[in-house]
């Protein structure tokens, strides 16, 4: 089987590349989008177009999902299978969602419980997975010297949010309108394990907000975006990951020696040991391999699913402390395979207890490796998918 992936540089293409040739697959790659991120839908179908008339294949294969490439398929009458591994990803809810040639998984099944309905027979849902064996491969490879370089007691790789928050925009507001979304955002910010920003938005309020946000975002074309999920998703939900990073950060490096890779901006936590971004394939799983607690804190748009960073620390061998999300238990025993935290509080918490508990720490760093190489894969994800896709 042959198929085309389509490109855009998400870290994960590697390993989804790998993947599909370890099943045995052949896998084309068409790239333009990675090198020409201001490149025009007509000029992303011409290209796609040109490129599958002169190469056929049985499918086309995405990270996230292109509405371009969902209209090409379609007059193809060509499968396009897109696996969704960032959130929010507001492209979903473009009307080519709906077309019958679409294979669309998800990995956060509140996302799947919504975006099912508008083409039923064609989403799924499907959780993300990691690349053990590459991880393997490296850490066999680096020397004492490299790896202690990368040696840390608390480390968070990802960034602070605060320089892709669109909030940071809003102007100056009617008091009632500032005070609302503040106090909507302290009432989600003590609660894991559900987001209700949506739901309880009243239309007033999104209304507003939509007429004084400057540039507020719309979808061009047919599609089912509304205001309100816009509001919940892109901007507050953003918002309320920047609050909870800063301050899980100033918390953490009060008390304990914290290495964030990241490029954000770090000044204001003088304790916070900022080591700069980490590179994907050759630094980061070292760097999981190598620290004693390695955090997790999901971004608040993901409202149910597993975020890719969780499945890497745990493929590379590394202890990982994660926020509760509703997906956990169903796919990862909390205190077997890593360990999770319900606030603020609880989270110094059991840094402080991880830190000084090493063989309990390395017993559920090791059962979480074990765990994942045996079924959480991308080949074992893969096969699930094209189980799926196509009935095999």
């Amino acid at each position: 089987m042959k198929l085309l992936f389509y490109r855009y540089g998400s870290i994960c293409e590697p390993d989804i590349i790998e993947g599909f040739e370890e099943l045995g697959l052949t896998v084309l790659e068409l790239s333009p989008e990675m090198y020409d991120k201001q490149m025009k839908p007509s000029e992303s179908v011409s290209v796609l177009s040109e490129y599958l008339f002169a190469n056929p294949v049985e499918f086309v294969f995405s990270i996230n999902f292109f509405p371009t490439v969902a209209e090409v398929c379609h007059i193809f009458h060509l499968p396009y299978l897109c696996w969704i591994v960032d959130s929010p990803v507001l492209e979903l809810y473009a009307k080519a969602i709906t077309y019958d040639t679409n294979r669309i998984f998800l990995f956060d099944r509140a996302l799947y419980n919504e975006i099912s309905s508008f083409n039923p027979e064609c989403v799924f849902h499907l959780p993300l997975a990691t690349n053990v064996r590459q991880k393997d491969a490296l850490l066999s490879s680096v020397d004492a010297q490299a790896k202690n370089n990368f040696s840390c007691d608390v480390s968070f790789i990802g960034s602070l949010y605060t320089e892709k928050n669109p909030l940071e925009r809003l102007p100056d507001t009617p008091n009632y309108l500032r005070g609302y979304l503040d106090g909507l955002m302290e009432a989600q910010l003590q609660v894991y394990g559900y987001f209700f920003v949506e739901e309880v938005l009243p239309e007033e309020i999104v209304s507003e907000f939509a007429d004084v946000f400057p540039g507020f975002y719309r979808m061009p074309g047919e599609h089912f975006l509304t205001d309100r999920t816009t509001m919940a998703q892109l901007y507050i939900g953003t918002q309320i990951t920047v609050l909870e990073r800063q301050r899980a950060m100033r918390l953490l490096s009060e008390r304990f020696p914290v290495t964030i890779y990241t490029g954000s901006d770090t000044s204001g936590y003088p304790r916070l040991i900022n080591k700069g971004f980490a590179k994907t394939l050759t630094e980061m799983p070292v760097i999981f391999h190598e620290s004693n607690v390695n955090l997790n804190l999901t971004a608040k748009s993901i409202r149910s699913g597993l975020p890719l960073r969780i499945w890497d620390i745990l493929g590379s061998g590394g202890f990982c402390l994660t926020n509760y999300q509703p997906e956990l238990t169903e796919l990862l025993a909390p205190g077997e395979y890593l360990d999770c935290y319900t606030s603020l509080d609880d989270l110094a918490e059991k840094v402080d207890y991880y830190r000084s508990h090493e063989t309990v720490r390395k017993e559920i760093a090791r059962a979480g490796y074990e765990f994942v190489k045996a079924y959480h894969t991308y080949p074992v994800r893969l096969t699930r998918m094209l189980e799926l896709a196509f009935g095999l």
